[in-house]
């Protein structure tokens, strides 16, 4: 057991005790509502959804046929894991019906092997009756649905062309606890106008939620984004974090959260060919062993009053 944070292997512990599981991601051909026009068009500045899309994955695909190579990608290294159906490529809950949805969930959550279902969404797309839906899914096998929050900061969420509020959020996490329904957030270190001290309110911020579980990373600028053309044309300032100062960071981080919300991760690690900056060349058990060394050189320091 990690004694300086729950991780995600002994979150997973819990949901799923004496099995051992890994995530299949799945493009089910969403988009989101500040790219269609909804809302907004362009989607967030930092976003190229191929950064973090695993080749296995094709909207052309069905759900079932997407499963099935993810499957065989991992089957050969561990034959005997169970899966997680990640829908996982931009706001999987918008833009269809939410017996469409729930239809699609199902046939997920039916492939052999599969015992829990991930939804990663948006904070301003989940309608009650989806919800509802979701809730008697759960009875049935683990439904994990993991919102894009980013900030806490509205003037942010504005700039990265979001078009969301932190209060959507907080709305959207008492309504999927009130149902049962485990709920992880996503958010950025980093964004435009933030420092250490606006990263810390928004975990604090969060950590007052009921939430089970946070995924952390660094912005990073992406080749292909509207953030890359902004930055190299000065009209955003972002200083991008060095390893030493984001090392720092995620130390502070470890001690603002609670050990019953999960840390899932600290970095982002696009394909270095697609990163323009910062450009650490680590993989993600690299910076955890980093940061692991350092929490136990700080050891005694206490943790931050949440």
């Amino acid at each position: 057991m990690n004694r300086y944070y729950k991780d995600f292997s002994e979150y997973m512990e819990e949901v799923f005790p004496g099995v051992k599981v890994q995530k299949l991601s799945i493009d089910a051909g969403f988009t989101c509502p500040n790219r269609d026009g909804s809302i907004g068009r362009g989607g967030c500045i930092y976003c190229n959804n191929a950064s973090f899309t695993p080749g296995y994955c094709s909207p052309l695909d069905s759900v079932e046929v997407q499963i099935e190579k993810g499957k065989a990608f991992f089957r050969r290294k561990y034959p005997e894991m169970k899966y997680l159906a990640y829908f996982q490529s931009y706001t999987n809950t918008f833009g269809r019906s939410a017996d469409a949805l729930l239809e699609m969930y199902r046939r997920a959550s039916e492939s052999e092997d599969v015992v829990g279902v991930i939804i990663g969404t948006r904070p301003d797309c989940l309608p009650d009756e989806l919800l509802d839906g979701l809730a008697d899914l759960n009875k049935r096998m683990p439904i994990i649905v993991e919102i894009g929050a980013e900030t806490s900061f509205d003037d942010t969420l504005r700039i990265i062309n979001r078009n969301h509020t932190w209060a959507q959020v907080e709305d959207a996490v008492e309504r999927l606890h009130k149902r049962g329904i485990r709920t992880g957030l996503h958010l950025i270190a980093g964004l435009p106008g933030e420092g250490t001290e606006e990263v810390l309110e928004t975990i604090i911020k969060a950590c007052k939620l009921p939430i089970d579980s946070i995924k952390m990373h660094q912005l990073q600028i992406v080749k292909g984004t509207p953030l890359m053309e902004k930055w190299k044309s000065g009209d955003i300032k972002i200083t991008p974090y060095t390893l030493e100062d984001y090392l720092d960071l995620c130390i502070k981080i470890v001690k603002a959260v609670p050990h019953h919300i999960c840390i899932e991760r600290f970095l982002a690690s696009s394909p270095p060919d697609m990163v323009v900056a910062p450009k650490w060349g680590l993989k993600n058990y690299q910076f955890t062993n980093l940061l692991m060394n350092r929490l136990a050189q700080k050891d005694s320091k206490p943790h931050l009053k949440i």
